[in-house]
This record gives structure tokens, sequence and C-alpha cells, in this order.
């Protein structure tokens, strides 16, 4: 099979003939319709994030269709389609666990990092972290929903029940998709994107924003909360200073540059700074129980394969409006 493979980081990915994977006990061999080009994708391949299993196949955002199953496999079955998202395995026996809280756990393992992921033909999953998708997204247009869409949800989660004034900085893959659903709940989004971006700020308004403008600009009001899509730090003293009373803040990346110092008075009032880490299979499945009530539509530009580092330049560059896929 055909897979792009990161050597080292830093450097570009390497189209390499490959052997199919054997589905292992416990394991599904599924064939890749698509997958994601994410921006966790694009820190991996950086070297922004430290320790990828190398050699690596990237990519966690994946859609496709089981095609064998390891022994133990009940479901899902051949021909089903799945999503294969970020959360690989997790041990089921450490604290976080053992409290519901599997996007911690402490020996987790994470597609496209520590396994290999799906910037290829075929890959191998475990069953029980594979999710069912409907028709509707077993398509390019539902990778997306696998990263993106999945911690732009668990961030929403975050955000206090009364807020309905709220602001996304970074309108990138997740935020065309999460202000769909804001929009569902009645809630209205501000945009932030970089200064200068004003293809960005149409492309907000296009997709559901209310007010659009640079990162450096003010919003018309003061808001309830603020979800940072963008790996910026400098990003969180700005956003807590455009809240009111007790509003939150949430970081949904990965990776982000350091906080730079801020001053008390923009915390104070009950202000709150909080993270993203991982996601949770429930996460999952409350998405799609979501997706159900409320179909959402995904903007993507697609690659080939063998196109995936002029993905990569695109998305590190800003050039993406809503994602990048690559199609098998």
């Amino acid at each position: 099979m055909q897979a792009m493979v990161m050597e080292k980081a830093g450097n570009p990915l390497l189209l390499h003939t490959v052997p199919v994977p054997v589905p292992a006990a416990g394991q599904v061999l599924i064939k890749v319709i698509a997958c994601g080009v994410c921006r966790t994708d694009l820190h991996i391949v950086d070297g922004e994030l430290p320790n990828p299993s190398l050699p690596l196949i990237p990519g966690h955002e994946i859609v496709g269709v089981v095609v064998a199953t390891g022994d133990g496999v009940t479901s899902p079955g051949i021909g089903e389609k799945v999503g294969v998202p970020w959360l690989a395995y997790t041990c089921g026996h450490c604290k976080y666990c053992l409290q519901e809280q599997e996007n911690l756990c402490e020996h987790a393992l994470f597609t496209g990092y520590s396994v290999n992921g799906g910037y290829a033909e075929y890959t191998v999953a475990l069953a029980a972290y594979c999710l069912k998708l409907p028709e509707t997204y077993a398509h390019p247009g539902g990778a997306p929903l696998l990263c993106a869409g999945l911690i732009g949800y668990r961030s929403w989660r975050m955000l206090p029940g009364y807020a309905e004034n709220i602001g996304f900085y970074g309108y990138g893959a997740a935020a065309h998709i999460l202000v769909q659903i804001a929009k569902f709940h009645y809630k209205l989004v501000y945009a932030f994107t970089r200064p200068g971006d004003g293809d960005g700020q149409e492309f907000a308004l296009k997709t559901g924003a209310v007010w659009a403008g640079s990162s450096e600009d003010e919003p018309p009001i003061l808001m309830d909360a603020a979800i940072i899509f963008a790996p910026d730090g400098s990003l969180v003293p700005r956003a807590l200073a455009q809240l009111d009373k007790g509003g939150t803040v949430v970081c949904a990346g990965i990776h982000m540059s350091d906080i730079p110092a801020f001053p008390y008075s923009i915390l104070w009032e009950e202000r709150v700074i909080r993270s993203v880490a991982n996601l949770t299979r429930k996460d999952g499945e409350l998405l799609m129980e979501q997706l159900s009530k409320m179909p959402v539509m995904t903007a993507i530009q697609t690659f080939a394969l063998s196109q995936a580092n002029e993905a990569l330049t695109a998305l590190r560059e800003g050039k993406i409006k809503g994602a990048a896929v690559l199609v098998m």
C-alpha cells in the first residue's frame, strides 16, 4: 500500500510503499476513504510535539470502511463505516481512567503520533476506539469531525451554560464546525482571525459568525466566553481582556506558544482559564448524538495522498479555509 511516512521531525513526509497491516486481536483493518489534515499533524511534523513514534504514518481524522477484523472483534463488522480519532488506546486502570478521565490516561496512545495513522491506503485501529459513522458523514467531508469536530465540541461543553456571546480565536476547521452547533443553540459567535486575513473574516461571516475581525480588534460587546483554537499564547490575555465578569477562556489546542505575563485585573472577577486535553470516547458519542439532531456541513479542500506535504504547507501558511482532507 502507499503511505506518507514521517522519518524525521522538520523534514517533508516521504511517499513509501509499505505492507498492508494485519489486524491483531481486538483490532480492525480499515480501508481509508479519507483522512483530515489537522493542526496537530502540523505540530508533530514540525517537531513541536516531542517523541513521536518514528518512522510514523501521521493522521488522526480517519474515515474508512472495515475490511478485516482481528480475533475477538464482534463490532464493528466488515463493511461498516467507521471514524478513527486521536485517542487510540487507554489502559483502563490508572486513576484517570477510573474517574472517567480517559483523555488524561497515563498510558494512552494516540493515532498518528504513538501509533500509525491515516495518511495511507489502509490502517489498523482498536475496534473499541473506533466511532461508527452514519452514511451522512462516511465521506471526505466527515473527516474533520474526527478531531476538529470532537475537540471543538469538548471545548464547547466546557463553556458555562449561560454563555451567549462567544469568541472564537482562530477560525479554521474546528471553528467553522462549532459555529453551526452554536447557531443551533441560539448562541452568537464573534470570530477573530490573523491580522489582515480579510478572506478568513469573510469566511467566518459566511459560515455563521455575527461579527468578524482581527485578533487585535475589539469586539462590539464584552463576551461571556471564548475558545482559542490558534496556537498563540498571546491570545489568552487578549481574550481575557474582552470577557465579561465570570467569563471563561478555553484553550483548545494541544500545543500553544508561551502565554505572556498579564495583569491580575483581567483575570479578577472570577474569570477562568482552562485547557482541553485530548478527548474521550464519550465525547464522540455525544457529538454523534448532536449531529443526529442537526446536520453539519464542512468546508473542505481535498488533496491526493501524495500531496500531504502541500496540504500541510497550506495549513501552516493559513491558506486553508475550513479543513484540508487527503482523499485516497
